[in-house]
């Protein structure tokens, strides 16, 4: 029903399936793909609003994949299906009720795009919002009301969590020089928190072995104001409607949140 009730069967997702192609010294594989709800949907209180991002994004073995659009869950969706890892697929529910535009390309039998690489739903320059699932939606509707005060907002839509987009993110941060990232799961240990760590990083390495001519700049030295994260708040889902809203990200917070980075100079 919903990765709520995976908590049942963490045990084979993380300790069986995420496990077996390392423990066989890659004789076996586990081509699987768990795929269901994640995160708070409206009005189901505590146990049923949680998100499992950053819980299986940390495990090595696994592939996480978190959709945003309906172009993201056809193409990534069948690259799970095709790829022999387990895969574990997180869906919002409701994105279930959004309707996306629909073009030739989604829709042909052979549509399908690449694990591990985001996609950038916005293009700006003054700030970037890096972020995934639902929250992509709010990321542009912030972005629009931040166009009306001649912001330039860039907006990168992670879709997969692991492994996660690093050279988007570090580009992202080059172009624009300031980050606002955000996730409706807590703040501890969250996929923000991920982000962040990638960006204070200063490893060329990790940028430097498909560019023979490019290297990248540590996004640390490019940021010219701190790092602004927006995550739920650090409780349990409350069920009453009104505090439910309090408790996740809203429009508001993003755009005061890009608003705070903007303000900072060096």
């Amino acid at each position: 029903m919903t990765f709520n009730f995976s908590l049942q069967a963490i045990d084979q997702i993380i300790n069986s399936a995420a496990k077996l192609h390392y423990m066989s010294n890659g004789d076996l594989r586990c081509p699987i793909v768990f795929r269901g709800l994640n995160g708070a949907a409206a009005g189901v209180a505590a146990q049923h609003s949680q998100c499992f991002a950053a819980w299986y994004s940390s495990v090595p073995g696994l592939k996480v994949i978190a959709p945003y659009s309906a172009e993201d869950c056809r193409g990534l969706l069948k690259a799970s299906i095709r790829d022999d890892n387990p895969v574990v697929f997180l869906e919002n529910e409701i994105m279930y009720g959004k309707g996306f535009p629909k073009t030739k390309e989604i829709i042909d039998e052979n549509f399908i795009l690449p694990i591990g690489k985001a996609k950038i739903e916005r293009e700006g320059n003054h700030v970037s919002i890096v972020t995934f699932s639902r929250q992509v939606g709010l990321a542009l509707e912030a972005a629009e009301i931040l166009a009306k005060d001649g912001v330039s907002v860039e907006v990168i839509n992670l879709r997969t969590l692991r492994p996660i987009d690093r050279d988007a993110i570090v580009k992202t941060v080059n172009k624009t020089h300031r980050l606002v990232c955000v996730e409706e799961g807590w703040p501890q240990c969250g996929i923000t928190s991920e982000i962040c760590a990638i960006v204070m990083e200063c490893k060329f390495s990790n940028y430097f072995s498909y560019y023979i001519f490019l290297i990248y700049l540590a996004a640390f030295d490019a940021l010219d104001a701190p790092v602004e994260r927006i995550t739920g708040v650090d409780v349990p889902m409350a069920y009453a409607i009104n505090l439910e809203k309090a408790s996740l990200p809203q429009v508001d917070n993003i755009v005061n949140a890009c608003r705070k980075t903007l303000a900072r100079k060096n």
